[in-house]
């Protein structure tokens, strides 16, 4: 699978396409996306340090941890899919009005999530978790029109994040507290097995390009091995799966071994002059790595499960975001694949951000003044990506070409 087009689907003039920014699902969900999560951990980082007296709905925590899931990775993941799916298909994606309307669902939610306007819990609810289900359906379209079922599964698993979030609003509105965290987790294994099939197509194909040597060939039997493990330790958490700690400890450790070998085999040596490859191998590395504190947290059980969710999530998915939206959005507007220092040091951000929120807090007691320094860093990493691609995303292709 290519996730950069090389080709329009048709030629249209300049008049008769969307304002640059509705003309493909990646720009406005990039931008938007990332421009929320800044606003969303600075306000989390503040509500943590009692900066602001503020509370949030759900209260500062559900609130961090569903926007964080729900609001920014939602946001990336439909963005990165609905334009995919036209390089996939040939079809034209999403675009214009119809973007424009899904966009405002996702925004509105947001708003209605940060605002208290007095509306119904439900209804709030609904809005919220109509976002996915609505991607579900652009997605699929051109999905089943050219029968490309291998690109199917990416619908179930949207349905399955909805069904996620749905978890953590029904548990906030009846008050059964245990079931926010467990709706949480499982969305977040559930967007690492995505980042696990998604690497596994695109890292040795971008090592390669960026690097001009040898695509590593993929061995089946590991590549089979990596997607297996990583779904049994989603099933585990989406499904509630009563397993002993042992066996849990277990499954984690092995899925961390598995990927790790198959990171090694990716050849990470060679792509340290390549920005935009070294962050996806180091966004990569941390899920082995954040597996490794999951499997070592249910074996000694002294190691908080906080530290290795948020390995996962900064290090990992704030990181290959990072990197790929950084990619994403170069290629889809027929620029060149390359980055200069400030993308350098945004990835370096990102991994700082990731190292201060889930490994520094081993070896410091300074909980809050980490956290306050990793909302720092992460708002560096995506503030820069803000500032060097609005204009970007927010302007015409550089070829002409529709998209």
């Amino acid at each position: 699978m290519q996730t950069n087009f090389q080709h329009a689907p048709q030629s249209v003039t300049e008049q008769s396409q969307p304002m640059p920014l509705f003309r493909l699902a990646f720009r406005p969900f990039f931008l938007f996306g990332s421009l929320f999560s800044i606003i969303a951990i600075t306000l989390w980082v503040m509500i943590l340090a009692g900066w602001v007296n503020f509370s949030p709905y759900g209260g500062g925590t559900w609130w961090h941890s569903h926007e964080m899931l729900y609001g920014f990775v939602a946001a990336i993941v439909v963005g990165f899919l609905l334009t995919a799916v036209q390089n996939w298909s040939g079809i034209p994606g999403v675009k214009g009005g119809a973007l424009m309307s899904l966009v405002c669902v996702w925004l509105a939610a947001r708003i209605l999530l940060l605002v208290d306007f007095g509306l119904s819990p439900w209804l709030l609810a609904l809005i919220d978790i109509a976002f996915m289900p609505l991607a579900a359906i652009f997605l699929a379209m051109p999905i089943i029109r050219k029968k490309l079922y291998r690109n199917l599964f990416f619908v179930p698993l949207l349905i399955l994040m909805s069904a996620t979030n749905f978890m953590m609003h029904w548990a906030l509105i009846n008050a059964d507290y245990q079931w926010i965290s467990k709706g949480s987790h499982a969305m977040v294994m559930l967007v690492t097995f995505l980042m696990c099939v998604m690497g596994g197509r695109v890292i040795p194909m971008f090592t390669a390009n960026g690097t001009r040597t040898t695509k590593v060939e993929p061995i089946a039997w590991l590549e089979k091995l990596s997607i297996i493990s990583m779904a049994l330790v989603a099933l585990a958490f989406v499904v509630r799966l009563d397993l002993p700690n042992r066996l849990l400890a277990a499954l984690a450790l092995t899925t961390a071994i598995i990927h790790f070998i198959r990171c090694l085999r990716w050849r990470f040596w060679v792509t340290f002059k390549t920005p935009l490859v070294w962050s996806l191998h180091v966004s990569y590395f941390c899920i082995p790595l954040g597996l490794l504190l999951l499997s070592m947290r249910y074996w000694f059980a002294n190691i908080s499960f906080s530290l290795a969710l948020h390995l996962l999530t900064v290090g990992a998915m704030g990181t290959m975001i990072l990197a790929m939206i950084s990619r994403v959005s170069l290629g889809h507007t027929g620029r060149i694949l390359v980055v200069g220092k400030t993308m350098g040091v945004a990835f370096l951000a990102l991994i700082l951000a990731a190292t201060t929120r889930s490994l520094m807090p081993l070896i410091s007691d300074d909980y809050i003044g980490l956290l306050v320094l990793s909302g720092t860093f992460w708002g560096i990493g995506y503030g820069l990506f803000v500032v060097k691609y609005f204009s970007t995303l927010t302007q015409p292709r550089v070829d002409g070409r529709p998209g």
